[in-house]
């Protein structure tokens, strides 16, 4: 076997490797992302105000009502090119 196409396969090998390991590493820190998401989202959803109301689907009766049911964390939103490249919102 010719020494050059041995090299060849070898470096080859190594290069389909090298992509099925950064494709791996790529999906994994997509999981973790995602983890981060959801426990964010958790996290907000479980200290906001109108969770806690018995009727939190009603308007406020006044001005303070309302001022204490905006009071959690606000939810940042991307803007529309992130949103496009598939950034989710929070």
């Amino acid at each position: 076997m010719n020494p050059n196409m041995t090299q060849s396969l070898v470096s080859d090998h190594i290069r389909a490797m090298s992509r099925q390991i950064i494709a791996l590493a790529r999906r994994i820190a997509g999981i973790f992302a995602e983890c981060n998401y959801a426990q964010r989202r958790v996290t907000i959803l479980r200290t906001a105000p109108d969770a806690y109301l018995t009727q939190g689907d009603t308007a406020p009766d006044d001005y303070s009502e309302f001022l204490f049911r905006t009071s959690g964390t606000l939810i940042r939103e991307p803007d529309a090119r992130r949103r496009a490249l598939g950034q989710l919102v929070g």
